[in-house]
């Protein structure tokens, strides 16, 4: 996972950084997680390698998971991006209730449905209603995806939508203590407690839609600005469970196999954390991906819809005639 604030120093935009997510450059501390995980993730879905280079990001580019953290795409900020905000503990004087905290991650919830259903809807336009064959308009060739929110080609759309839902997935298993190991010195604010879990969220699985009951005990770290030593405190001098006591962002992942070493932050380093929280990342992005290709076909048919399927994945249309 990555320091936000690094990336933007590296790119001259410093300061507009949010919360550390999993990373997207190799440097400054950060190894390409977001790309490890999704190049693991679907390292057998049929994605033709320029796709996959365009999805998950290759040396010297964001690619459309890693968008979210460029500093020009306008969501650094944004907190139901990355899963951030909600934080909460039951003791007295908290300044954030439960209540709240759930709601901040609803809403990272709710975007990663919304990045779904925008994706099935923008990959309908690769096979127009009606017809019997790609729209060559609709496919990038000389010109690769851009991913700057703007829409336009529709395969850049579905890839730009694709990124954002599992980039947001993969950041509820860093920011969050859903995998967590539970250890008894758990409590306070810097050390808060783990959830335990082992594998994906099925309150995350789009399959479970928006109604699914909120788990018990979730929650995600404040993250108001950097340093974040002079942020998310109240009172004299209390602190909120920050991101910093509860992040899992940084480490090493074999894009092979999904093997993940120790965690390089303290969360991380614990008890095995950054492993469990990359598992589960890599396995909430095989289930996102396998919702969109259900979703594209039980939309527009199972003829168009495995057309459409074909274009979305493969590098040449041509491959789909």
């Amino acid at each position: 996972m990555v320091q936000r604030l690094a990336l933007a120093l590296c790119l001259g935009t410093a300061f507009l950084a949010p919360a550390a997510a999993f990373g997207t450059i190799d440097g400054l501390g950060q190894h390409t997680e977001h790309e490890e995980i999704t190049r693991a993730a679907l390292v057998r879905a049929g994605l033709g390698r320029e796709t996959l280079d365009a999805l998950a990001g290759k040396k010297g580019t964001f690619g459309a998971v890693g968008a979210p953290d460029r500093p020009d795409r306008g969501l650094l900020t944004e907190a139901a991006a990355h899963c951030d905000g909600g934080d909460h503990l039951d003791i007295a004087g908290y300044p954030q209730d439960a209540s709240a905290a759930a709601r901040a991650l609803e809403a990272c919830k709710a975007w990663k449905l919304k990045a779904l259903g925008d994706a099935v809807a923008a990959a309908g336009r690769i096979v127009p209603e009606g017809a019997r064959a790609i729209d060559a308009g609709q496919i990038p060739e000389y010109v690769g995806c851009v991913f700057d929110g703007s829409s336009g080609r529709a395969k850049c759309d579905v890839l730009e939508a694709l990124g954002l839902a599992f980039h947001v997935g993969q950041d509820f298993y860093a920011h969050t203590n859903w995998s967590d190991a539970a250890a008894a010195d758990q409590g306070g604010p810097e050390n808060p407690p783990g959830l335990g879990h082992e594998g994906p969220a099925p309150w995350m699985d789009p399959v479970a839609g928006p109604g699914a009951d909120f788990p018990a005990g979730l929650i995600s770290g404040c993250f108001e600005g950097v340093p974040e030593s002079l942020h998310c405190t109240y009172g004299a001098d209390l602190l909120r469970v920050r991101h910093a006591a509860l992040n899992k962002d940084a480490g090493r992942i074999d894009r092979a196999t999904g093997a993940a070493g120790p965690g390089e932050t303290p969360r991380g380093a614990a008890h095995g954390n950054f492993a469990r929280a990359v598992a589960a990342a890599i396995a909430d992005t095989q289930a996102a991906f396998a919702y969109f290709e259900a979703e594209t076909l039980r939309v527009y048919g199972a003829e168009r819809g495995a057309l459409i399927l074909c274009a979305v994945k493969s590098d040449d249309p041509d491959d789909c005639r």
